[in-house]
């Protein structure tokens, strides 16, 4: 185990000791090795954000959310929201206000014309499409966990009846911080791709992500993951072809996104695809 979970690592100093070699024997560094020394560090970048976001969720799941597991709904939901606004005072004392900058790599810089015959060309951003391919696999890695292996399964019960998944033999409480580490490993991941795109981040910049991510689950369906991927796709469409089509300014983009959520709300309660809940029989 220990030799095979050390293979990336030993790649990764060997690719680092050969460019260094080759910059140290006259410069020359092919291609592969740029390409390979870039998505180490990508990779490495990432590891950082979602281990920085799960250590801090497991840690606000015991702070805030377990001693109020008994507790009315609207508790841990004040509860959470004191929690979004403890870490975004923190993290503007500790980091400043200041809006601070990503450098892009070379390899995912630039856009990739996409041609539209007639319609014309439109320019698509290299992390725009790596947003896109990674966020699909992740879903489906997801969706694959909850539906096929034992833990998912467990989360699923929890989900449904804490109770009676507690006298099944399932560890509630592991079972939470659990899906509070998934949650938060996804939000990491997200967080880095989003710096890449977006190229500054400050205190406050998962905010309205956060708030759209949860229109998107709401728009396909509460415990629907394909359907929560579908909604996060359906707002992006309408946030970015809503003005257009209206005619009013890109700035009501989010007025336009919240109204959908609000319509939704009022005439699709359980959302496109509906919620995902067993049916109980007697």
């Amino acid at each position: 185990m220990l030799t095979l979970f050390s293979l990336p690592v030993r790649f990764g100093v060997g690719a680092l000791a050969g460019y260094a070699l080759l910059q140290a024997l006259g410069g020359f560094v092919p291609h592969v090795y740029e390409v390979v020394n870039t998505i180490l560090a990508l990779l490495f970048i990432v590891a950082c954000g979602t281990l920085t976001s799960t250590l801090t969720a497991v840690a606000l799941e015991r702070i805030a959310y377990r001693p109020l597991r008994r507790a009315p709904r609207l508790t841990p939901l004040i509860s959470a929201i004191g929690a979004s606004f403890f870490l975004q005072q923190a993290m503007a004392n500790i980091l400043g206000p200041q809006q601070r900058f990503y450098v892009r790599p070379k390899l995912i810089s630039g856009t990739i014309n996409l041609n539209l015959g007639s319609l014309g060309v439109i320019p698509i951003t290299k992390t725009g499409i790596i947003i896109v391919l990674v966020s699909i696999l992740l879903m489906i890695v997801l969706y694959l966990f909850v539906q096929r292996s034992r833990t998912g399964r467990a989360m699923r019960a929890v989900a449904e009846d804490k109770d009676t998944a507690s006298l099944m033999g399932v560890d509630v409480d592991h079972v939470i911080v659990v899906t509070f580490a998934i949650g938060a490993m996804l939000a990491g991941a997200a967080g880095v791709m989003l710096g890449f795109h977006n190229l500054s981040f400050n205190w406050r910049s998962g905010f309205i992500p956060g708030l759209k991510a949860f229109t998107a689950a709401v728009l396909g369906g509460i415990g629907n993951i394909p359907g929560a991927m579908f909604g996060g796709f359906f707002l992006g469409l309408v946030e970015a072809l809503g003005p257009i089509a209206l005619g009013i300014p890109a700035e009501y983009k989010d007025v336009i996104a919240f109204s959908l959520l609000v319509l939704v709300l009022i005439f699709r309660p359980t959302g496109i695809f509906g919620e995902v809940l067993s049916e109980k029989k007697v």
